[in-house]
Formats: structure tokens, sequence, C-alpha cells
């Protein structure tokens, strides 16, 4: 009853703020207002159309050909688990229109469970973001984003892939608007036998098939000059067989069905610009032991997000903005029951832009929880344009990832005493920029205390407790270079990781961590004619605690070429080709996991 009446408290704030003053609405509305307005002093990735429609439909190759995180695949289509900056999975945080939408079982997002075309705006920001984002946003975070544009539009456009191994992509996209109003609706479909022979023997992949559907619906609606109302709303559902490792396993799969809804009012009221958001989520999974038979275990995780968001125009050049909300979290399931928690929270930032060369900006955060013990989060930051083209940014904030449903409730062994875990980080970045080059270069140290493991106990059982500590450090290089010169353009994009992330107990490197990945990207277009080429380099990774060489997974260096031809005046048609894993690498990135060696995709668009 309280939360409802802070609730209409702010609604009614709103509406008599709105009373006063008339502001302009951009055209292009964004979802995700802190990543725009409260990073200078961090690197952000964005990461076009183009390059979304180069690879293929999973997250996990869009990133993985083109930013410094590394990714854990246990063979093609199948789970997915991100390293950022030498963290585990759980310690980036993913975000769907501002939400984060990492599970509340697992604490992380598999990337092969999100589709990219479903989306208008994918960026990666490096380094922590608790304060704004919460838990896991440790290594960095990923956005999903859906921007509004309200202008006379009406575009429909359909997507057909087929390629090796039985592999089918389909999407259909619908966007329509006009001044006042914008709707985005999506319909995706991926498939595939995923029976591809390993590289160099006589075996298949077998029990790999998978599929998945998302079904997307946005609306926003400007109800006047100071008001637009926005819906966000997705379902998601998949199968996959876990692919073998050896042909006496008994086959297994794994089914997942998630929707998010959320619904955002944001007011423009002179000094005084606020987003009251209201989410549902829901998660759910179902894991078959044996496919023979209809038995099944399962976890299920149900999010209620309350969030009031008021940013205060104090000059021109100063800004500040207050965060409140409130998390409900109810989860049931084998090994954990039924169990919830609730968190609230506060966010404080102030961002100044002293003058045209420097920023600064300070935030800070707290929660009130009985689940765990909350620690006081903050982000400090600035920026400082030496000239036109060489930018120097510099960030240090603490971070935290909590426990999650598993780690607190799983039956035996869940413990009620765990801390978060808690990161110290600071980075010290350089930008380049002159005649169509951006360089950045970023240095980072991180510490981290209170990592949780799960640890035999004396009673049988495993159970989750704090106790390492890790530290982290490196660097990161990003390329973007583009030359237009007539009906010609080049472009030249690249990224580099250097880390070391090792235990400080024992001075080793955490597993399944490269020293060293590497991308990169060349595309030429002339007229209706464009073509690319991309290639992977992932370096050796560690597989046991101990750092034994005899159980490394190997380096491999991955190649892709592809090209498109668009038939008609505004590319009304576009058909393309593409040939992955050019070399035919024989590669794993966990053991005993064999990727897909040289295969085909042909695409088809059309747009209407």
């Amino acid at each position: 009853m309280k939360l409802k009446l802070l609730f209409a408290f702010l609604f009614l704030g709103q509406s008599l703020f709105a009373q006063n003053d008339t502001i302009k609405l951009n055209e292009v509305v964004v979802s995700d207002v802190q990543l725009r307005d409260n990073t200078v002093s961090q690197t952000v990735l964005q990461l076009n159309d183009s390059i979304i429609h180069q690879n293929q439909p999973a997250l996990t190759s869009l990133l993985n050909y083109n930013s410094v995180i590394y990714f854990k695949e246990n063979g093609y289509g199948m789970v997915s688990s991100a390293s950022f900056r030498g963290t585990t999975a759980q310690q980036t945080a993913v975000l769907w229109n501002g939400i984060n939408i990492n599970s509340q079982l697992l604490g992380q997002t598999d990337f092969n469970t999100v589709t990219t075309r479903d989306f208008n705006s994918i960026s990666v920001k490096s380094g922590g973001g608790s304060v704004i984002y919460g838990s896991g946003a440790i290594g960095g975070t990923v956005h999903l984003n859906n921007e509004f544009q309200f202008k006379d539009q009406f575009r429909n456009e359909l997507y057909l892939g087929y390629g090796s191994f039985n592999t089918i992509n389909t999407q259909y996209r619908l966007n329509a608007g006009s001044e006042k109003w914008n709707t985005q609706i999506s319909f995706s479909r991926n498939s595939s036998d995923n029976d591809y022979p390993f590289v160099g023997t006589d075996e298949k992949n077998t029990n790999g098939q998978y599929f998945n559907t998302t079904v997307n619906a946005n609306i926003g609606y400007k109800i006047n000059a100071k008001n637009v109302l926005k819906l966000y709303s997705q379902f998601y559902e998949d199968e996959r067989h876990f692919a073998l490792t050896s042909a006496n396993a008994i086959k297994t799969k794994y089914r997942n069905y998630n929707t998010r809804n959320l619904l955002v009012w944001t007011n423009y009221s002179g000094a005084f610009t606020s987003n009251v958001k209201a989410a549902i989520l829901k998660e759910r999974y179902q894991y078959y032991d044996n496919i023979e038979n209809d038995n099944f275990s399962f976890g299920e995780v149900k999010t209620f997000i309350g969030k009031y968001d008021v940013v205060y125009s104090i000059s021109k050049n100063m800004k500040l903005n207050a965060i409140f909300d409130y998390t409900i979290n109810e989860g049931e399931g084998e090994g954990i029951g039924e169990a919830t928690r609730k968190i609230g929270s506060g966010v404080l930032l102030f961002k100044h832009q002293v003058s045209d060369s420097f920023t600064y900006e300070i935030s800070g955060r707290k929660e009130i929880t009985d689940a765990y013990q909350s620690p006081f989060l903050f982000s400090a930051g600035a920026t400082y344009a030496v000239t036109k083209w060489y930018k120097l940014k510099l960030n240090g904030s603490h971070n935290f990832r909590i426990p999650t449903f598993n780690d607190l409730y799983w039956k035996p062994g869940g413990n009620l005493n765990l801390r978060p875990e808690s990161a110290y980080q600071a980075d010290f970045g350089q930008e380049f920029t002159f005649n169509g080059l951006k360089l950045t270069a970023t240095a980072y140290y991180m510490k981290i205390k209170d990592m949780l493991r799960w640890l035999p106990t004396s009673e049988g059982y495993w159970a989750p407790v704090n106790t390492d500590k890790v530290q982290s450090y490196g660097a990161e290089v990003l390329l973007d270079y583009t030359k237009k010169m007539g009906a010609h353009e080049l472009g030249l994009k690249g990224t580099y990781a250097y880390t070391v992330s090792e235990d400080e107990t024992t001075r080793k490197q955490l597993i399944y961590v490269p020293y060293h990945k590497l991308t990169g990207a060349v595309s030429y277009s002339y007229k209706n004619m464009a073509a690319y080429y991309q290639t992977l380099y992932n370096g050796e990774v560690f597989t046991l605690s101990d750092n034994d060489p005899k159980y490394m997974v190997k380096d491999y260096l991955v190649s892709n070429f592809g090209i498109d031809y668009s038939i008609g005046k505004k590319s009304q048609y576009r058909l393309g080709a593409q040939v992955r894993n050019l070399t035919n690498e024989k590669y794993e990135s966990v053991v005993s996991r064999l990727m897909p060696g040289r295969n085909y995709n042909i695409t088809l668009t059309l747009i209407f």
C-alpha cells in the first residue's frame, strides 16, 4: 500500500509540474537515458545496423567479432557465457531498455538467447556501472535498446536466411508512425539441426538441435509536447538439446521461457525531466535429464520493478539526477522451494560541464534489503578535451554483484549469510578523433573481494561461500575508420584486449580468461554492392585453476567473408551470402566442445 501511495504521489507531482512549461521533444526518444547522459568518463562502443546485419542472429556472434568481450560457448548455439575484463559471467550486466535482465537464478545472461535484430541500438560499455544499473555491472554492461522516432513512416522488412546444417533464420519487422506515435513489431524464429561435422574427424555434433522464437511489440505515444508514454513488450522461448561429449551419454534438453514488459511515462516540465517506470519480468526454465521421458526439473522467478527517475537542470551545464526503485523477486522451483526478496534503492548523480573541454560526474547508490549486506556504491569520473582531436578520460567506481536465488536458497547448501561480491575499479582512457578515424585506448585496474564459490562441505554437499580475492588489470583498444570517396566507402574496425585476471592467493590466471583477444573487420561498398571480411583471434585459456598447460584450450584464429547486393532505387531487395570459418579452422572455446568448420549461409531481405 505504501508503494502504491508513493507512486500516486509521484504521478500527481508530474502532472502538477507539467502545467508550467512546454518542452519540445526530440525526434528520437531513447529508452536508456542513463547510458546517453552519464557515461562521459567511460568508453562506450556503439554497434550500428550494418554491423548487426553482418553477423549471425545471436548476440554472441555480434559481440564476439566486434567487441573486447570473451565468450565461452559450449558448442555452437549452446550456452554462451561472457567474460568482460577478466570477470565471471555473472559480473557482466545485460540491460534491456535500461532494465537489468540477468537471470535471478543463475546471475548471468546466456548470450545465445538474445536475437540482435530485435533491437535498433546495441551498445557495450566498459567498466563498472553498478551505481546506475545495479547488481552484476562490474566488468561492463551490454545495452539492448529500442528507440522511438516520431515521424511519418511505414516500413516492413522481411529477413530470410538459410545455411549449413539446415540452419533457418527468419524475421519480420514493422515500423510505423507519425509525429504522435510510433509502433515497432517484430517476430523472429531461428532453428538448426546443428549436426555439423567436427573438423579433422569422422564424428558429428550429436543432439545439438535447437530453435528459438521471439516476439516484440514496442509502442510510443506522444500525449503532448510534455508527456510521452512508452510500452516495451517481449516474449521469448527456446528449446535446446545439449550436444553430447561422448556417444554413450544420455541425451538431455533445456527449455527457456521469458516475458518482459516495461511501461514508461516521461514528463518534460521546465527544469525537470522525469520518468516513471513499471516493469514485470518472468523467467522460467525446464531441464529434461533424459529426453526419452517427460520428466523435468524447473525454476521460475517473477520480478516486479517500480522506478522513479527525475533530472533537475540546475543550470545549462549542471544536472542533478535522483533515482528511486523498488524490486520484488518471487522465485520457486526444485532446489530453492519458494522464496521472495525485496530490494529498495536510492541513487544520486551529479554532472557538471565546467567548460567546453572539461566535464566531471559523481554518483552514489545505497540499497535497503534484508536478503544480503548492502554496501555503499559510488562512481566518479571526468573527461578533458586536450585538443579538438585528443581527449582524456578518468573514472573510479565501487561495484557489486548480489547473490543469486540459487546462492541464497538452494536446498541443501544455500547460504543466507552471503555478502555481495565487491569490486573497486579505476579506468584511464585516451580518445583520438581525426579525419574519419577514432582510436580509443583504455587502461584499467580492478580489485574484487568476496567472490562467490561453491565448495564441498563436511556434510557431503556443496555450498556457496565468500572466499576468493581477484585482481584484474589490462588494456583495451578500439579502432574505427571510415573513408568515403564518391560512391565508394571503405570501413576498418578493430578491437584488442589484454587481460590479466588472477587469484591473489595463488597468483594464477582465472580459468577461461585469455590474455589476448583481437578482432578486425574490413568493409567496402560501391553503389548497390557491399563486401566485408572479419576475423577473430582468441588466445589460449587455462581450464584448471592450477594453470596446468596440459589442459589448456588452444588459441585460434577464425575469419568470415560476406557479400551483399541490393536491388531497387531504395534497396527494396537485398541478397547476401556468407562464408563462415573461411579457413576451416578446428577450434573450441570449451574443452570437448568443438565449433563448426567452414559453413555457408545465404540471405534475402525484402523491404516494402
